[in-house]
């Protein structure tokens, strides 16, 4: 039994060993856009496009923000209503009378939804249709939430990156409500295991095949966009944000995907059954609903994340000295690459030792959202139910499905 568990902890600090050294420096979380953005001589006219399902809480901040952005080129916003039982129409349209800025905001009442597409995508599809009535000569297209706060400068230092390194598509993972004690040990580890999968530096780097973003915050060409097919080409994707980065990438456009301490999700997740709710309804989508995935998934977060600390915490049980030594330096190495993500949300070092419980809870909410499709439970979201499976979009980003 003390030889097992050798094993079991030796190979967990091997995997570690890999992570940190071979896995594109993800654990860093230096992927920024940050200070002030460089002056240029002229900046293209943009369009924003956002998506709004039942958001009276949230979009005036949002449109607000938005319309105040402190950019010299021309830029206004179009705001889809998908269908709200609530004021998000009215309120975002006072909001933009209040800043002094209604001519620069287009309402569009969103039309039925059809088969196959998620609400989201579909409410994007008809926003970009309008920027071509709107804003015709717009080169760019920011896509956004309609719960997420933009700081005064956001455009700016999007427009500014991608115009400068020759991007297509630029996209921040906007800081998440971290909302009480389970979010605050449940957020950060999420962005992290994002990190983890689609490491960013090589999201970033055109050699490579990786491609993701963050779909609370996407600018992308127009041109791009249109050599892609649209909105259109991804409305069945499992994916939403992903997939039209790796659509971009596969037709040659460049990419950069990076983290904002600035950029801020207003949307609550209403605690640990908040969490789990939203991750369970996409989780088991993002294996492809694929039985070996999932127990591949598991095994492979229990080896990850588990089996280090248990070495540790069972010693007296196992009787191993180096199977303890071996599972407490994993323990210490998965720690260290925490701190980075850690340090964005502004949580103490000491947070990263409780990693191993975030992952054993991702791991159950995984499980559950197995359980849930082979109930044949679709997935359901603001007054929405989704045939199992047909949900799309990153599990904790999403404001219109």
């Amino acid at each position: 039994m003390a030889g097992a568990w050798e094993v079991v902890a030796g190979g967990c600090l091997v995997i570690w060993a890999i992570l940190l050294f071979a896995r594109g420096g993800f654990w860093r979380a230096d992927q920024r856009l940050s200070g002030a953005p460089p002056d240029r001589s002229a900046w293209p006219a943009v369009v924003a496009v956002v998506p709004a399902r039942d958001e009276a809480a949230v979009i005036a901040e949002s449109i607000t923000g938005l319309l105040r952005q402190d950019y010299p080129g021309r830029f206004g916003v179009v705001l889809v209503d998908d269908h709200s039982t609530d004021d998000t129409g009215t309120i975002a349209s006072r909001s933009a009378a209040a800043a002094g800025a209604s001519e620069r905001l287009t309402l569009v009442a969103g039309e039925r939804l059809p088969g196959g597409w998620s609400g989201k995508l579909w409410a994007l599809a008809q926003g970009v249709e309008r920027t071509g009535a709107v804003a015709p000569d717009a080169a760019w297209l920011l896509l956004t939430d309609a719960d997420i706060r933009h700081d005064p400068v956001s455009l700016r230092r999007l427009v500014a990156k991608a115009e400068r390194d020759g991007c297509d598509l630029v996209s921040l993972m906007v800081r998440l409500d971290l909302g009480g004690l389970w979010g605050r040990l449940l957020i950060p580890a999420f962005v992290f295991f994002f990190q983890k999968l689609y490491p960013f530096p090589w999201v970033n780097d055109p050699r490579r095949r990786t491609a993701a973003a963050a779909g609370g915050c996407i600018l992308i060409r127009r041109t791009m966009l249109v050599r892609i097919g649209g909105i259109a080409a991804i409305h069945g994707a499992l994916i939403d944000d992903c997939a039209l980065a790796a659509a971009v990438k596969a037709a040659g456009g460049r990419l950069w995907l990076g983290l904002s301490s600035d950029l801020v999700s207003l949307r609550p997740y209403g605690g640990f059954r908040g969490i789990w709710d939203m991750v369970v309804r996409t989780a088991y989508t993002q294996l492809g609903h694929s039985p070996l995935l999932l127990a591949g998934t598991v095994i492979g977060m229990a080896l990850t994340y588990l089996a280090g600390p248990l070495a540790v915490l069972i010693w007296p049980w196992h009787g191993s000295a180096p199977a303890a030594a071996l599972g407490l330096a994993a323990w210490i190495v998965m720690s260290v690459a925490y701190r980075p993500t850690l340090a964005l949300y502004r949580q103490p070092a000491a947070a990263a030792y409780l990693l191993p419980l975030a992952g054993l809870l991702y791991s159950m909410m995984t499980v559950g959202s197995a359980v849930r499709h082979w109930r044949g439970r679709g997935g359901a979201w603001k007054g929405r139910t989704y045939p199992a499976g047909a949900m799309t979009g990153s599990a904790l980003e999403g404001s219109s499905r």
